[in-house]
This record gives C-alpha cells, structure tokens and sequence, in this order.
C-alpha cells in the first residue's frame, strides 16, 4: 500500500508519447519554489495498491501505443522505495515503458534495484553548488549525487531537468556548472529541459498558511530559460561528440 497525492490519465510533459503519471505523496526536499506544497507531506494523498495502480495502467495501454507508458512522480517517489519497486515491477511485467521524475533523494541501498525496472529517468538536478543546493531545498547533493553513481552503472536513458529561478541559476556560470555535474551521464542524456520557474503554486501557500520564500521573484522569462537550455545542450552535444572521435 503506498501513499498517492494524484493521478493524471493523459499526460504529455513527463515521458515520450502519452502517459500515465502517478504523483506519490511525500517528500523529504524543501524546495523554495514547490509548486505542490501539499505533497511533502506523508499525511496527505489516498491510499492505493500496487495492482490498483497497475489495473489501470493496463486500461490506458492502448492510448501508450509504442512510445507511452507511465511515470512516476511525486513529491518524491524514492521517500516510498519498496512500494515504487513493487509498482514498477508489475509494471515491467506487463510490457509498459517505466519512467520516473526523481531528485535522486532517498533510500541509497534501494537505488540499484529501482533503477533495474526503470527505462528512462527524469532527473531533476536542482543546483550545482552544495551552498546553493542547500539553501534551495534544505538539504545537501550528497545523496543525490549518489543516485547519479548508481544511474551511471546502467544503460537507463536520462532526461535532465532543470527548473530555472531568476538570480539563481540563470547565467552561463550555472550552465557549466550543471553540465560538471551531469558530465558522467553524457553517453545516456537524451533530453535537456530548462523549465522557466513560475508563480502559480503561490495560493496554494496562502491557503495552507504556509510561508513563500520567493514571494519577491518574478517567473522566469520563457526565452531566456530556452536561450539557457541551448547552452547547456550545446555543451552536452559537444562532449559527446569529443567521446566518439
């Protein structure tokens, strides 16, 4: 029985082709600019079952076609490891592509056995800088720089994320600092998305009484963000080209 915030039946932004995506409940970040407060914590969401989960990936199988699957998301789904392996194992076992929307935060000893039901990972990589990934999302890289140590062993495809802040990551130095960091997965990175740090989960704040650290940021201009994503894809493309000659 694992602890789910939602469901979405039809999703187009969180894997190749349409997808399922579960969004479990509960996660150990705090990250200033959580559009999804009422995530975090454990005593939110419904209960569900692997098989309910499952049973209902299976009904959407035809709308998947070859490219669809479901991913699984969060909060953090790694805070909920054994019933996220237990779930992608009946998923695997039905034939349906595995994706999962992770930080990398959470149980190192079960990292390797996630990631062997996994065929793509949606990497969220929320800093560069220890300091810095700190104060964002009160937590240190260490853990989920081990979860890149693990992901490296596998031929588990990677699309890395980035949500971009203003006056936070949002220059050349930050784009070169994130490509040092994801560097070792350069041969499986598929996908660079720099997603424009935005102001709609605010009210959600307001209604649980909840303080908003970047109530004084302005959302991200759309076309910088892109302008950014280019340089660090034009990076990533770069160094795989050196790798091949």
């Amino acid at each position: 029985m694992g602890k789910i915030h939602s469901i979405e039946s039809m999703g187009l932004m969180d894997g190749p082709g349409i997808r399922m995506v579960v969004f479990f409940q509960g996660c150990p970040l705090n990250c200033s600019y959580c559009h999804n407060p009422d995530s975090q914590k454990m005593c939110g969401g419904i209960e569900m079952t692997s098989d309910e989960i499952v049973k209902r990936a299976i009904s959407l199988k035809p709308y998947f076609r070859d490219n669809g699957g479901v991913t699984i998301s969060g909060g953090e789904p790694l805070l909920q490891a054994d019933f996220l392996i237990e779930v992608l194992k009946k998923l695997k076992k039905e034939g349906i592509h595995t994706a999962l929307d992770t930080s990398g935060y959470g149980d190192i000893n079960k990292f390797e056995e996630i990631l062997e039901y996994t065929d793509l990972v949606l990497l969220d990589i929320k800093h560069f800088d220890e300091i810095s990934h700190k104060k964002l999302t009160s937590h240190s890289m260490r853990i989920p720089n081990k979860f890149i140590k693990y992901l490296i062993k596998t031929d588990t495809k990677v699309w890395i994320r980035h949500v971009m802040v203003p006056t936070f990551t949002d220059n050349k130095y930050s784009m070169y600092g994130i490509f040092k960091r994801i560097e070792p997965l350069i041969k499986q990175i598929e996908k660079i998305e720099i997603l424009p740090y935005h102001t709609m989960g605010v009210e959600k704040y307001k209604k649980l009484n909840l303080d908003y650290k970047l109530k004084n940021i302005l959302p991200m201009d759309k076309d910088i963000a892109k302008h950014y994503e280019n340089i660090l894809l034009n990076m990533v493309q770069y160094s795989r080209q050196r790798i091949m000659q």
